[in-house]
């Protein structure tokens, strides 16, 4: 007969484990949403590695993602898929990008003036 990791553990280990509390799973972020060209997805976690989407919502993405909170655009990402555990799916950032909180200028900005050096 094949002994698996668990016949290993002294029988004292293996109850506690079976008497352990079970968690309950973690609920999406409030408002954080993903955005993959028309469709949106709750977003459970978020890191500044990567995210984690429930795994029966969660599609293979690969490519350009848009991170909201509500309706506020936060980040845009190229993201690749990890690995599922248990019941999500996590993301890797491979590249980030803040969203500008004010449009780009189309000028260039000149240098403070000061008085002092005029004299």
């Amino acid at each position: 007969m094949e002994q698996t990791e668990s016949d290993i553990l002294p029988q004292e280990v293996r109850d506690g484990l079976a008497a352990r509390p079970v968690r309950e799973p973690r609920r999406p972020v409030r408002g954080m949403r993903l955005r993959v060209g028309d469709v949106w997805y709750p977003i459970r976690s978020l890191d500044e590695t990567g995210f984690d989407l429930d795994l029966e919502f969660a599609p293979k993405l690969r490519g350009l993602v848009e991170i909201h909170d509500g309706a506020t655009l936060l980040r845009t990402g190229l993201v690749v898929a990890a690995e599922p555990s248990r019941d999500v799916m996590h993301y890797d950032f491979k590249m980030t990008t803040e969203a500008r909180r004010t449009p780009p200028r189309d000028y260039v900005r000149a240098e403070p003036w000061d008085a002092a050096e005029t004299r």
